[in-house]
């Protein structure tokens, strides 16, 4: 074969340029750019998409192609274990609440991000604030988180109906016998509003130890049993309970930051329906995380790791204020609001608590329970409050 001194410089300087792109290290993936799939069981895509596509826009020569899909969380643990098994490697990344991050973890389906990819996520766990950085905590190195909302429990509610919200449980659960059917929340393992509920309850009703749910719930526990005598069945999500309140079915829900001020800024729930903190209540957070499978190829996980990096820039951080859908957001330190697209800015402005600010800086905040325990508490949530009335 002939020697061609041109041609070892354009590959010499081509896999050096790749090296460059991808944090030093160099592979194949500049010679094919990938296609990178991508599935959300979080409703993430929401806040992230445009930003996905940005890093696609900016990195032809890396990424061809992302294919986005939409998953419900409870089914995909599954899905990926049984492609696992058949060696077979069709998902890139997850996007995911804790749901399905701690089932995953649980089953052993994640690949370790951290400390096992550190070098090439460089400096990632100093861009969160302290309450993000416990969040991410909670994924023990098997997720990055991308989003974050200081979520509830609150009691969200018409008030044309209801000019009395309840401010503790007890009052909670007279309202809900008083009004048969009108109080409806969803499927905690399918829902962030179902789940935080759950969850707040342990603090809000003194339980002995609200990261034991097994044997530490027992107050709450009683409470669920109690509540499900005057609720008239569990949707599978909280879009479905959201509807049902925006169309005067039901009177009252318990609801999260985000999804109180997106659905009404999307015109699904009037924009006059407030909201009500719980006395004494201790905020449950919530966050976002990308995961990828493992077994997803080299070429393809050098790529990732870049993708990475790239949503957790302030500029794609930014957008995640979307439509107050998961407020209010970023997961990074310093991306003001002011940042944000100006759609967003009158978004929250309009359909913003200002009350929020000094809620979620007065009441103490709490991380969800750890993958293990999360499990444990659907379980038996599904098994002795939800098994005959969800749907």
């Amino acid at each position: 074969m002939a020697f061609s001194r041109r041609g070892f410089w354009q590959r010499t300087l081509g896999a050096l340029a790749c090296a460059a792109v991808l944090g030093g290290v160099a592979t194949g993936a500049c010679a094919a750019p990938v296609t990178l799939n991508i599935v959300d069981v979080a409703g993430n895509l929401a806040l992230t998409q445009k930003g996905f596509e940005a890093f696609r826009d900016k990195y032809p020569d890396l990424v061809s192609k992302i294919t986005f899909t939409n998953a419900p969380a409870p089914q995909l643990p599954g899905k990926i274990k049984a492609m696992q098994a058949a060696g077979r490697s069709d998902i890139d990344i997850v996007l995911t609440g804790t749901d399905a991050l701690a089932a995953g973890i649980q089953q052993n389906l994640w690949q370790r991000l951290l400390p096992d990819y550190s070098a090439r996520l460089p400096g990632v766990l100093d861009k969160y604030a302290p309450n993000v950085r416990a969040m991410q905590e909670l994924s023990k190195g098997y997720g990055l988180t991308v989003t974050f909302m200081p979520a509830g429990p609150l009691v969200e509610y018409n008030p044309a109906k209801v000019p009395n919200p309840p401010k503790t449980p007890a009052e909670l659960l007279a309202w809900c016998k008083a009004n048969p059917g009108k109080l409806i929340y969803a499927r905690p393992a399918n829902s962030g509003p179902g789940r935080t509920f759950l969850m707040g309850l342990p603090y809000l009703l003194g339980d002995k130890d609200p990261h034991d749910p097994v044997k530490g719930w027992d107050k709450t526990w009683a409470f669920l049993k109690e509540l499900d005598t005057c609720i008239p069945y569990y949707p599978g999500g909280t879009s479905a309970v959201m509807k049902e309140l925006g169309e005067g079915s039901r009177d009252m829900t318990l609801t999260v930051t985000g999804w109180d001020i997106n659905p009404r800024a999307l015109g699904i729930v009037p924009a006059a329906f407030r909201i009500q903190a719980f006395d004494h209540m201790t905020w449950v957070n919530d966050a976002h995380y990308m995961v990828v499978p493992k077994g997803v190829p080299k070429e393809k996980m050098d790529v990732i790791l870049k993708l990475i990096n790239f949503m957790l820039e302030p500029a794609q951080q930014a957008l995640t204020y979307d439509d107050g859908y998961f407020y209010p957001g970023p997961a990074v330190k310093d991306v003001p609001i002011t940042s944000a697209p100006a759609k967003s800015q009158e978004v929250i402005v309009k359909y913003g608590r200002p009350e929020y600010r000094k809620m979620i800086a007065d009441f103490p905040h709490a991380v969800p329970l750890d993958a293990t325990a999360m499990v444990a508490a659907f379980q038996k949530w599904d098994a002795e409050i939800g098994a005959q009335k969800s749907k």
